[in-house]
């Protein structure tokens, strides 16, 4: 019986592809055992208002945008290596600081230092793929989206389980992982030369320009990060629907909790069965990265259509199917469209798209939420397609100032 192709493709990686991945994979599961339970642990250890849930997560989520726009600044001037293992190491030491707590304001403060330190690696590490497979870096980024998926499909079908022993169990774990994420990476980059050409290494070595100066000039070159990331943000704000939106719906309407799970499984399973259809998908009808994106809030938005015209169960299920395969195609595609087209500079552009993306994933829940109070889940889903109207918008311009005869569009400095 012959394998899929994909998976006699994926054959062809060197060990040390699988050795980067499987770690990324055991990081990823050990950071799910503890975020899904944020507000649960919130309302029963410290017997908090679901309001003040939502402002810890909401402080989280400010301080991992300033966390990613920290870490791409900082990748050439602290080094890679530095810079990914100092942030996971104080990102492991706050997630072990948490079960030493029983104050929420103190607990309030390390969340957002967790969230902080663990987006500063974030860029870095996207970076570090991009570089050292340059050669093979598309791959490579859905390799590791696959993978860092499947810990957290798994991490978070554990943490329940986890924390019904102990909540201090998650932070334990949580902290575990990331130790050892940040000792890994200490030794697997102490052997490797990083793929970066010898032009781009002086470059950063002899630049005397202010780091203002360098910021603003980089930032000027907007046609490469600025309407990507928009399209990513109305993405996100649209898609906040699924927790704001929909698993209201269905508790409304009686369901059980275990009917919202299931949407999410299936999300986890589509992700890793779903790649031939995808890579068919991208051969056939999507060559380009930039109609990749497209093709992605294309996707996203007739997921929402599909919420806003029938609210049966059913009809919801098509639409996380759809809307999957929105996810498979944008998440590979943005970092290595950002490594491919910005060179070295490509650690500074993965934060700040980064950041501006993760504003859709901030104020989505709240406009979706309000719009729900208002008029349902109706007024809710309109909100959703307009945000999936606008991603395709942005991502058309994006595409318009990459063409073929566009291709000067890179950046060097």
């Amino acid at each position: 019986m012959k394998l899929p192709l994909h998976f006699n493709k994926m054959s062809e990686f060197p060990r040390e592809v699988w050795v980067f991945v499987t770690a990324s994979f055991v990081n990823s599961l050990g950071s799910a055992f503890m975020w899904p339970l944020t507000s649960l642990y919130i309302y029963s250890f410290f017997h908090r208002s679901a309001a003040d849930a939502g402002l810890v997560l909401l402080g989280q989520a400010l301080a991992s945008i300033a966390g990613q726009l920290v870490g791409g600044t900082l990748f050439h001037r602290v080094g890679m290596r530095a810079l990914v293992v100092s942030a996971l190491f104080m990102t492991s030491l706050f997630q072990f600081s948490l079960m030493f707590t029983s104050n929420f304001h103190i607990y309030s403060l390390l969340m957002a230092c967790v969230g902080f330190f663990n987006a500063i690696s974030m860029p870095a590490i996207a970076a570090f793929i991009g570089f050292r497979w340059a050669d093979r870096r598309r791959e490579m980024y859905n390799i590791a989206y696959v993978g860092n998926n499947l810990g957290v499909a798994i991490g978070t079908a554990c943490s329940g389980i986890i924390a019904s022993f102990s909540y201090q169990l998650t932070f334990v774990l949580n902290g575990v992982t990331s130790l050892l994420f940040a000792t890994f990476f200490w030794v697997f980059m102490s052997k490797l030369d990083l793929n970066l050409s010898s032009a781009d290494r002086s470059k950063h070595q002899k630049k005397t320009k202010s780091s203002f100066q360098q910021t603003w000039q980089l930032l000027s070159v907007y046609q490469i990060y600025l309407f990507m990331a928009l399209g990513a943000l109305f993405i996100m704000f649209g898609n906040s629907i699924w927790g704001t939106g929909v698993s209201t719906l269905l508790n409304s309407i009686g369901m059980k909790p275990i009917a919202f799970s299931i949407l999410w499984t299936l999300n986890g399973v589509l992700i890793f069965v779903g790649q031939p259809f995808v890579r068919w998908l991208n051969d056939r009808f999507m060559r380009q990265l930039t109609s990749q994106l497209t093709g992605s809030a294309i996707f996203y938005m007739a997921g929402f259509i599909m919420i806003l015209l029938n609210h049966s169960y059913p009809m919801i299920i098509l639409a996380m199917i759809t809307i999957t395969i929105g996810e498979m195609l944008i998440s590979p595609t943005v970092p290595a469209f950002i490594s491919e087209r910005t060179g070295s500079n490509a650690p500074f552009y993965l934060g700040v798209e980064g950041a501006i993306s993760s504003l859709g994933r901030l104020f989505g829940p709240y406009a979706i939420g309000f719009m729900y109070d208002a008029g349902g889940i109706h007024y809710s889903a309109w909100v959703a397609v307009v945000g999936g109207m606008l991603a395709v918008i942005c991502c058309m311009i994006h595409a318009s100032f990459h063409r073929e005869e566009s291709t000067n569009l890179h950046v060097n400095m």
